[in-house]
């Protein structure tokens, strides 16, 4: 595989870290070379957290585009000139805002280099620094090959082909030496998991120093971006995409491949089990909320509380990695609504971000299928309203009027999305006879966020919003990898190289279960007008994609998941709906309202790399449609 260079300034860089982790809070120290910054072993591991200091802030909304660039989350206060709790720009890219004179994401394109020059002068230099042993050398050059791995991925999940960057080029190299190409989207993949691979011996199996090691590279997270480097590499945007048979490069060299290979699926599901059984020998285990109250609860409550903890309870059983550069803080600001709302003037909840209603209509009914599917569940009243009984707390406020939509939910539903009339469990109430509920129709203490439902997801239950104005939060590191996630890639590849299968359907039904649902095969003839939809490879890929979009919903997945199996044409062009906010009467609010009309071209599967560098390296050329 071809090779590319890129010119080393020879400097160390100074970073400014924005994590609480002890050991991600120093950088080298104004270094005057190279040589000063592996004289030492205390240096040459400055420069290390200086590698991994480049990690996204994937909890960042205004940095993230798997958040705020799809139609899972929709922001408020996004016209010209509102005030704006964030920077809105990742959020402009879902309404079609994106350019190439000053592209929206280009500090990805530029931290990403930076990040891998830095590791590629690590590697360069580490064998010189003379008080370590040979074992610790071997396991911070494995964390450096995985971070450079890493660091070329999220640039492929970006830009798509990119020019690899292997090794540095001395100061005097040639302009024509340093003006590099795009490489095959083929060699971008094998080059990233050809780097793990010699990386994955070489690290821990776990962290033995909790305190100041949780969040560095073990072998199980290496195995598990693994597992996601070969799931992207063998699905439809990356696997004989003849759509982009036009990017080549100047000597026309073809970037992306143009022939379909099925066996990609197997080796990808190979790579997926071998991730899975590595995390679950180091104890990885879908995660269990245990009742530390000390009041009584319900099933349906701690049912809830063990998805909501999965995300936010710190390096619980099912988190494989958290990104301590990512702590979700700001997020659950952005997030929050007046929970309690004799206190709508409290500050720290900013209560910015909504969920559309059609991501709310991935949940399924409390039968475990589609609301569209289930033979029990009136889909074409879904707007009328309906006043809540007893039964149906803790999930909706007895005797509240709301509409008929949130009734008889999945537990997923309650547990991730905060809605008119629906109980919200914690923020400083714990018994489950007094909890607080939103009411978030016009004039109504809970109707100010862009659509009328809330990410109840990305709230610590124990955060206590204080009057006047002190809102507590109990950050938490970013899942970039759960559980869950490698259980759904697993079923995902394994059908898609060999169909329907107890072993697929084992991993989607350990979810479900956790979720307090019936497991495919019984749900769907049970409950489903298509109750053989489970049997095909086209029906089980459909409910697997919806389970992702539902078990991973506003992680970051949904963003990367429609582009990477070429949905996003279908559902990226659509209206994006929210409830009728400007109406007091439960009838009225419940007739959804059109928030904005998305428009996704194929030119919007990709990032446009910055058209001056395209005019100062005539070698690079630019992704289609910019």
């Amino acid at each position: 595989m071809k090779r590319n260079k890129i010119w080393n300034l020879l400097v160390v860089a100074c970073l400014s870290l924005c994590s609480c982790e002890s050991y991600l809070d120093v950088v080298p120290d104004n270094l005057a070379t190279i040589d000063d910054a592996f004289s030492l072993r205390v240096n040459a591991e400055k420069y290390l957290f200086t590698c991994y200091s480049y990690m996204p802030n994937q909890a960042d909304p205004a940095g993230n585009f798997g958040l705020l660039g799809a139609d899972e989350i929709w922001a408020f206060n996004s016209a010209p000139g509102a005030s704006k709790n964030f920077e809105h720009r990742i959020f402009d890219t879902a309404k079609g805002g994106q350019n190439k004179i000053d592209p929206i994401g280009n500090e990805i394109w530029d931290n990403m280099y930076k990040a891998i020059r830095d590791c590629n002068i690590f590697l360069a230099n580490i064998d010189v620094v003379p008080d370590m042993d040979e074992l610790e050398k071997r396991q911070w050059i494995a964390e450096v090959k995985f971070l450079k791995a890493y660091y070329h991925f999220n640039l492929v999940k970006h830009y798509g082909p990119i020019p690899i960057i292997d090794e540095s080029l001395p100061i005097d190299a040639s302009i024509d030496e340093v003006r590099v190409s795009r490489q095959p989207v083929d060699d971008c993949f094998n080059f990233a998991v050809e780097l793990i691979d010699d990386a994955v011996n070489d690290l821990p199996e776990e962290i033995t120093d909790p305190v100041s090691a949780l969040g560095r590279v073990t072998q199980s997270i290496a195995l598990s971006v693994k597992a996601k480097i070969l799931t992207y590499h063998a699905s439809p945007l990356f696997n004989g995409n003849t759509d982009f048979a036009a990017l080549q490069n100047n000597d026309g060299t073809q970037l992306f491949n143009q022939v379909y290979d099925e066996t990609r699926w197997q080796t990808a599901a190979d790579a997926c089990k071998a991730a899975i059984d590595a995390c679950e020998s180091y104890g990885a285990k879908l995660h269990e909320y245990l009742n530390v109250i000390g009041k009584p609860l319900s099933d349906a409550t701690i049912t809830q509380l063990s998805l909501r903890t999965a995300i936010t309870e710190k390096w619980n059983t099912e988190i494989i990695w958290g990104n301590t550069q990512s702590m979700v803080s700001g997020l659950q600001n952005y997030a929050a609504p007046y929970v309690d709302d004799t206190n709508t003037e409290n500050q720290g909840t900013r209560h910015e971000l909504g969920v559309p209603i059609k991501i709310l209509d991935l949940y399924y009914t409390e039968n475990g299928v589609p609301i569209e599917e289930d033979n029990t569940w009136d889909y074409n009243g879904r707007f009328s309203t309906q006043v809540a009984e007893e039964a149906d707390y803790p999930n909706i406020e007895t005797n509240y009027e709301t509409t008929n939509y949130h009734f008889d939910r999945e537990n997923r539903y309650y547990a991730n999305i905060g809605f008119d009339g629906g109980v919200w469990y914690g923020q400083g109430k714990y018994d489950e006879d007094d909890l607080f509920f939103l009411r978030t129709k016009y004039k109504q203490p809970n109707n100010n966020n862009s659509t009328g439902s809330y990410i109840k997801k990305y709230i610590h239950y124990e955060n206590v919003q204080t009057p006047p104005i002190t809102y507590s939060v109990n950050a938490y590191p970013f899942p970039v990898i759960r559980l869950a996630d490698l259980y759904l890639l697993y079923a995902e590849t394994l059908n898609e190289a060999s169909g329907p299968s107890p072993e697929v359907k084992s991993y989607i039904d350990a979810i479900r279960d956790r979720a307090g649902l019936l497991g495919v095969d019984e749900s769907w003839a049970n409950f489903s007008t298509n109750p053989s939809k489970p049997q095909s490879k086209e029906g089980l890929r459909s409910i697997i994609r919806q389970e992702r979009g539902i078990e991973l919903a506003f992680e970051g997945s949904r963003y990367w998941d429609l582009r990477r199996w070429k949905t996003a044409p279908t559902q990226l062009n659509d209206d994006v709906l929210g409830w009728d906010q400007t109406k007091e009467s439960s009838e009225l609010y419940s007739k959804p309202r059109v928030l904005f009309t998305q428009k996704f071209g194929l030119k919007d599967y990709f990032l446009p790399i910055k058209d001056n560098y395209i005019i100062r390296n005539r070698n690079l050329v630019q992704n289609l449609g910019w």
